[in-house]
Order: C-alpha cells, then sequence, then structure tokens
C-alpha cells in the first residue's frame, strides 16, 4: 500500500471531524490522501489546542484502513510486531526517526522506543514517510487497502 499525495494542506474541518468522530485535538495538515481524494493520514503538531504535548505526528484518518487495524491490534498484533525478533530494528529505527520529527516524542507516545503502543499510529507513520518495513509488517497481516469509495465521501453522503 502506498500513499497517494503529499501535504495537500487543510481539508473542510467538518470532513476530518466526521472521519475522527470528534473534533481535532490539534492543529493539523494532511499527510496522504486516500484514492477518493479524502484525508487519509493527517499531520499533527506536537502542542495540542490546549498548549499540551501531543506525541502522535501522524494520525490514521481513513476509518476502513483503521478499521483493519484495530482487528490486527485485537488479534494479538501489538505484541505479534514487539516479539517479532526481526522487526527491533526497525521500531528502534522508527521511533528513532519520529522523534527526530516531532519534537523527542516517540510513535504513538510510548515510553519505551522498544515497544509498540499503536498499530495506527505506525501505519499511519509508514504511509506519510513513504512505506516502512512495520508498514510492510502490518500490510502483510492483515486486509489493508483502500476502500472502493472514500470514507470522507460516504460519511459526508451518509450525513445528508
Amino acid at each position: 500500500m502506498t500513499s497517494c499525495a503529499d501535504s495537500t494542506g487543510l481539508p473542510d474541518p467538518a470532513v476530518v471531524a466526521r472521519l475522527l468522530g470528534r473534533a481535532p485535538f490539534t492543529r493539523y495538515s494532511v499527510a496522504v490522501l486516500c484514492p477518493g481524494s479524502g484525508p487519509a493520514v493527517l499531520e499533527n503538531e506536537p502542542i495540542d489546542l490546549h498548549g499540551r504535548p501531543f506525541p502522535t505526528r501522524y494520525w490514521l484518518a481513513c476509518r476502513a484502513l483503521g478499521e483493519a487495524i484495530s482487528r490486527l491490534e485485537a488479534a494479538g498484533g501489538v505484541r505479534a510486531l514487539e516479539s517479532d525478533p526481526m522487526m527491533t530494528g526497525h521500531i528502534l529505527a522508527a521511533n528513532a526517526r519520529h522523534r527526530a520529527l516531532h519534537s523527542g516524542f516517540n510513535i504513538g507516545g510510548t515510553g519505551d522506543p522498544a515497544r509498540v503502543k499503536c498499530l495506527h499510529a505506525h501505519l499511519a507513520f509508514a504511509l506519510a514517510i513513504g512505506g516502512s518495513p512495520i508498514g510492510d509488517w502490518i500490510a502483510h497481516r492483515t486486509d489493508l487497502r483502500w476502500p472502493t469509495r472514500c470514507c470522507a465521501v460516504s460519511e459526508a453522503t451518509h450525513d445528508q
């Protein structure tokens, strides 16, 4: 799975709120668009709207991808990734790169750079940076594909 676009700026805030199921906590831009041109991955600022640290640089907004990752997490995906000896160095490298890009925070705000807190955050990071071994690991273990209809479009149509 590859990302479809680079940063596009700000979409309609109502679209993002519908996808997230809440108002965003941070200022953000779109890092990745889905094939239907909806915001799939958001890039967040390191400080939230209330001045508190926000450790997650990239947030998975696409509901279809999010649901697939939730199923993998529910099936023990976080533990499986952490216990895969072939992935140890990749986890450390991904967290080091995230720290360099996002005010010293590890992916998902985990305190230990050898640990994984959230597969959603790791996939969003992989999509935003153009791919990674962790993104590949996730993709090979779940039914990870873009929906036939953009979640943002589906949500907007459903609300009318």
